[in-house]
């Protein structure tokens, strides 16, 4: 037997696969594909089709047609046979039986072909071990693999240490033109270094030479100034020497962590600038009297719709300057909301918030505590609690799409907002499988950022009001399960609350003139996700 050719043709004669075993021009196997449908006739139970030349063993699949061209001499049992097993193979490599699903797979069939065929002879194989033989791995191939991640890797250190001298560059060169004097060593170390970003003045240049003599202890004046923003006024009177030695290790150690941005690390500042970052987050209090109302959302979406869990907790609490504004009560008005339960302090007098909404100590003599001492949150005066599970009531509900498509996922996320809140800093945070770089994003309103250390896509919206209520992201990723992309994490704030708790009035218990307080009114979220 000598099979000529393996091929898998659509029944209008279009040829999606042709594998040849022996020497042939492509005008003849051309030749002899183009006149197979011609042949194929109707009705008839039989797969085999002769002519002068060669014999045409066919199998139809679905749309398609599995089809040998052997010389009339071979076994037609054993050309049979070899069908057979080429029909076992196809399903296996393709995933769907039309002409767009054998395209994609075409190299595979070819290969699994020639596992099966060789020189026109069939194999004595099985379907598991021509799978087996097509998945084998090469030494050969692994080490060019490696060879070439190597070479990957070194090209990435090398841009990551060019991209660091240029911007390095770039901060010295903004410093030269300031008109900043350039620091060198102390006569005393023996050596100048040439690079800006390492100039300091050594331990032992306090006794060097004078101005005069070109050897000054000279310093980076733009250095000092900023340097000396986060500090007490105190320390512009330091003396040259401990000044310069601080200098020239916040180079270096800025070098290290601009190293560490370069490489796409998020680096959390030193105590000083953070400390002054969450002055500017929580302002201080200004006004006597600071009331304070907050709801936290613990949320538990379901991915095909619905709520898990819908929980609101929220308080009131109470911040007082000073000792004498101590005697008072305070009247607040409450939405009504009936799915909301209100609970007073133990200390409160709940008889009088009962009837008249005036939150105010059983003992009218005892003041409230003074002071920003112990809890930044100040005293409690007050907590509810709502639960429901109308997802009308959710602020921000969010669907993921993730579908498959040949060697990727295509995935879509869309949110959508609710009139009741405007919400503010709001940041999706999506799981993805391990990637060796960040995901294709093909669309999205707002920004978005690639963690990779924890591999998270962070979805991030400014402002969700009226004219955004809903939006969408879509980006692409390798094959993976649907369950990779939950649970999706949310985080937002609003100004706003469920229960539109206001402060009406603080009443001097006293007697005189009401003190002047002010209201802060938040929402934000404790554990909001999608699982």
């Amino acid at each position: 037997m000598v099979v000529l050719a393996a091929s898998i043709v659509s029944k209008s004669g279009k040829v999606l696969v042709t594998r040849q075993f022996v020497d042939m021009s492509r005008i003849r196997i051309e030749g002899l594909l183009a006149a197979f449908p011609k042949l194929v006739g109707t009705g008839k139970q039989h797969t085999y089709v002769e002519t002068d030349n060669v014999r045409y063993v066919y199998q139809p699949i679905e749309a398609l047609y599995l089809l040998l061209v052997t010389n009339k001499q071979s076994n037609i049992l054993e050309d049979l046979d070899t069908l057979r097993m080429l029909s076992k193979l196809v399903p296996e490599y393709s995933y769907s039986l039309d002409e767009e699903g054998i395209c994609k797979t075409a190299f595979e069939l070819i290969f699994a072909f020639d596992e099966v065929i060789s020189l026109g002879h069939k194999e004595n194989v099985t379907v598991a071990q021509v799978k087996q033989y097509c998945e084998m791995e090469s030494h050969e191939e692994k080490l060019h693999k490696l060879v070439l991640q190597s070479k990957i890797n070194e090209t990435k250190d090398v841009m990551k240490r060019k991209a660091s001298e240029i911007d390095k560059s770039k901060i010295d060169k903004g410093r030269g033109d300031k008109g900043g004097f350039m620091s060198l060593q102390s006569m005393g170390s023996g050596r100048i270094e040439s690079s800006f970003s390492d100039m300091s003045i050594s331990g032992g240049g306090g006794g060097g030479f004078g101005s005069g003599s070109g050897f000054g202890l000279s310093t980076d004046i733009d250095s000092f100034s900023s340097k000396s923003k986060g500090r007490p006024p105190s320390s512009a009177t330091a003396p040259p020497k401990g000044l310069g030695m601080q200098l020239g290790k916040s180079q270096k150690t800025n070098q290290f962590l601009e190293s560490l941005k370069a490489e796409g690390e998020v680096i959390l500042e030193d105590v000083q600038p953070k400390a002054s970052q969450s002055r500017s987050a929580a302002p201080p209090l200004t006004d006597p009297i600071t009331l304070t109302v907050e709801e936290k959302l613990n949320v538990t979406l379901k991915r095909d719709g619905g709520v898990s869990n819908f929980d609101v907790q929220g308080t009131l609490s109470l911040q007082i300057l000073n000792q004498e504004d101590g005697l008072i009560q305070v009247q607040i008005e409450t939405g009504g909301n009936p799915g909301i339960l209100f609970k007073t302090h133990p200390n409160m007098n709940k008889e009088l918030f009962s009837n008249e909404n005036i939150l105010g100590l059983k003992d009218p003599n005892r003041p409230f505590p003074t002071g920003q001492s112990g809890d930044a949150g100040g005293v409690g005066l007050l907590k509810w609690r709502m639960q429901t599970t109308d997802e009308s009531m959710v602020p921000l509900t969010i669907n993921c799409w993730p579908s498959v498509s040949g060697n990727e996922t295509y995935v879509s996320i869309e949110y959508e907002a609710s009139s009741m809140f405007d919400l503010r800093n709001v940041v999706v945070s999506v799981p993805l499988p391990a990637l060796r770089e960040a995901p294709n994003v093909r669309q999205v309103d707002g920004e978005w950022r690639y963690d990779s250390r924890n591999s998270i896509l962070e979805w991030s919206i400014l402002l969700i009001d009226d004219s955004n209520r809903s939006g969408s992201m879509e980006f692409v990723v390798p094959p993976a399960d649907s369950a990779v992309f939950f649970p999706i994490s949310v985080q937002f704030s609003a100004t706003n609350t469920f229960s539109d708790l206001k402060v009406l009035n603080v009443i001097p218990i006293n007697g005189g003139a009401p003190p002047k307080f002010s209201q802060r009114t938040q929402l934000i979220t404790d554990n909001y996700q999608v699982v």
